[in-house]
C-alpha cells in the first residue's frame, strides 16, 4: 500500500468502534496529498537542475576524465575520419588546366568527392599518369588513371587484373567487359577537353563502376605526399614519384616517394605507420638534426627514429644506387611528418 492508504486505514481504526468523521479523513487525505505532490515537485526541480548543470559543464568546460565531451551515458565515439590527401594550394586542377596532368610528380589534378567515395591509395608514378584507388559506398574498388594524353592511358596494365587492357578505344564513355569469372570493366572517357581517363575494376558491378566515376572532382589538386613532405633534397635529385596506400585505415598506411638523380641514381624514402606496433627501437647509432637515427648493418638503409607506431626509411643500398648516407641525412633532416598520422587534417 502507498503512505496514503495507509493513513487512510490508520484513521478507520481509530473510529472503528464509533462514527466515522468523513471531514476529517477527507483533510487529512488532501493535506497528505499536497505534501507529496510538493516533494514530488521539488524532486523534480532538483532533476532538471542537475541536468542543467551537466549541460552547462559540457558547453564550459573540457569533459569529464576519460571522457571529453560527453555525459557519462553517451556510448557514442567519434567517426573515423577518412583520408584525403592534402590540398595543393594555389594549383589548379585537371579541368581548369589539363595540360599539367602529370607533369608534376608530388601533384594529383583531381579528386574525390567524400560523401560518394573513399579514398583507398593514389600515385604519380612520372610517366604521365596520375593514379587514384578509390572505394565507392558499397562495390569493389575502382582504378582512376588520368592522363593529359590519350595515348598515356591507353594500353596501361590495370591494376588486380591479369586481363590486358584494350588498346586503341575511343574515350567515349563505353563500358567494356573483359574476360570472365569474373573478369572486369574499364571505361575510357574524357571527363573534360584535354583530360584523357580510365576507370577499371574487377567484377562485372557496372553500377558500382558508375558511382565511383560520379565521385570524381576535376576542379581541385591534391599533394600527393598526404603525411610526409621532403623539404630538402641533395644537390642535383629530383623527386620522380610518390605512392601512397590508405586501403587499410587508420590501422596502417603506407607512402613512398621516389628520388631520382641523372640517369641511374636512385633513393626510396618510405613512411609506414601501423598501429600495432609497440616499443621504439632504441639501439640509435647515428644522429640527424640532434634526432637519434639508426643506420642498417648492410649500410643500405637510414631510419629517423622517434616517430609514435612509425618507421620512416631513406633506402640507398641495391637495388638502388648511386646516393649515398650523406644523401639520405640530407632528405631525413628536412623530412616533415604530420603531427597525428591517423588525422588527415594534421597533413596539411
Amino acid at each position: 500500500m502507498t503512505d496514503l492508504d495507509d493513513r487512510i486505514a490508520s484513521v478507520l481504526r481509530e473510529r472503528a468502534e464509533g462514527d466515522i468523521d468523513t471531514d476529517r479523513l477527507l483533510s487529512r487525505s488532501r493535506a497528505r496529498g499536497r505534501r507529496r505532490q510538493v516533494r514530488r515537485r521539488a524532486a523534480t526541480g532538483m532533476a532538471l537542475a542537475l541536468v542543467g548543470v551537466l549541460g552547462l559543464a559540457t558547453m564550459t568546460a573540457p569533459g569529464l576524465p576519460g571522457l571529453p565531451g560527453r555525459l557519462p551515458w553517451t556510448t557514442a565515439t567519434p567517426a573515423i575520419v577518412n583520408p584525403v590527401p592534402p590540398r595543393a594550394g594555389g594549383v589548379p586542377g585537371a579541368a581548369q588546366q589539363p595540360e599539367l596532368v602529370g607533369t608534376d610528380p608530388q601533384v594529383l589534378h583531381l579528386g574525390v568527392d567524400p560523401a560518394k567515395g573513399r579514398y583507398l591509395g593514389w600515385q604519380v608514378v612520372g610517366d604521365g599518369v596520375e593514379t587514384l584507388r578509390i572505394g565507392p559506398p558499397g562495390g569493389r574498388p575502382v582504378t582512376i588513371d588520368v592522363a593529359s594524353t590519350a595515348a598515356a592511358v591507353d594500353g596501361l596494365a590495370i591494376d588486380g587484373l591479369s586481363i590486358d587492357a584494350p588498346r586503341g578505344g575511343a574515350f567515349d564513355g563505353k563500358v567494356w567487359q573483359l574476360g570472365s569469372n569474373p573478369g572486369g570493366l574499364v571505361m575510357l572517357w574524357q571527363p573534360a577537353p584535354g583530360v584523357y581517363a580510365r576507370a577499371a575494376m574487377p567484377g562485372r558491378d557496372r553500377a558500382a563502376l558508375a558511382r565511383a566515376v560520379k565521385a570524381l572532382k576535376w576542379d581541385e589538386a591534391r599533394r600527393c605526399g598526404g603525411p610526409l613532405r621532403l623539404t630538402a633534397l641533395p644537390a642535383g635529385a629530383r623527386i620522380a614519384g610518390c605512392r601512397v596506400d590508405v586501403s587499410s585505415f587508420p590501422g596502417t598506411m603506407d607512402v613512398v616517394v621516389t628520388l631520382y638523380r641523372g640517369t641511374s641514381d636512385m633513393m626510396s624514402v618510405r613512411l609506414q605507420y601501423n598501429a600495432g606496433i609497440t616499443g621504439a627501437r632504441s639501439d640509435s647509432n647515428r644522429t640527424i638534426g640532434g634526432r637519434p637515427a639508426y643506420l642498417y648493418p648492410d649500410g643500405m638503409g637510414l631510419e629517423l627514429l622517434g616517430l609514435p607506431k612509425a618507421h620512416l626509411i631513406a633506402e640507398f643500398g641495391s637495388p638502388w644506387k648511386g646516393f649515398t648516407e650523406a644523401d639520405a641525412t640530407t632528405v631525413l633532416a628536412g623530412a616533415q611528418v604530420a603531427k597525428d598520422l591517423t588525422d588527415p587534417e594534421t597533413w596539411k
